[in-house]
C-alpha cells in the first residue's frame, strides 16, 4: 500500500509515494545526507548556486555508489576464488577416505 510523503531537498518539497515504513525511512535517511551534503558544499563554495553545489553532490554520491560496487566485486570474486579453493580441498579429502 502506497503512501504519499514529502521529502525536502536543499529546501524544495518532492512529494514521494512509498511502499512501507522501512522504505520512507531509507528515502528520509538519503534526503537527509544529501542536505548535509548541500550545506558542506554551500560552505565550502559560498558563490556556487544550489543547481552548480547538486551537481558536486551527485558526482560525489556516483563516486562513492561506484566505489561500493567496485568493493562488491572484488569481495564476490575473493569468495569464489575461496569457494574454488575449498571444493579443492575438499575433493582431496574425499579421494584421501576412500
Amino acid at each position: 500500500m502506497a503512501q504519499s510523503i514529502n521529502v525536502v531537498i536543499a529546501e524544495h518539497t518532492y512529494p514521494l509515494q512509498v511502499n512501507s515504513p522501512e522504505h520512507e525511512e531509507l528515502i528520509r535517511k538519503a534526503a537527509a545526507d544529501v542536505n548535509q551534503r548541500v550545506k558542506f558544499y554551500l560552505e565550502k563554495y559560498p558563490t556556487k548556486g544550489t543547481k552548480e553545489v547538486l551537481a558536486l553532490v551527485a558526482l560525489n554520491l556516483g563516486i562513492t555508489n561506484l566505489g561500493l560496487k567496485n568493493q562488491i566485486s572484488a569481495i564476490a570474486n575473493e569468495e569464489e576464488t575461496l569457494l574454488k579453493e575449498l571444493e579443492g580441498y575438499l575433493d582431496n579429502i574425499d579421494k584421501n577416505s576412500r
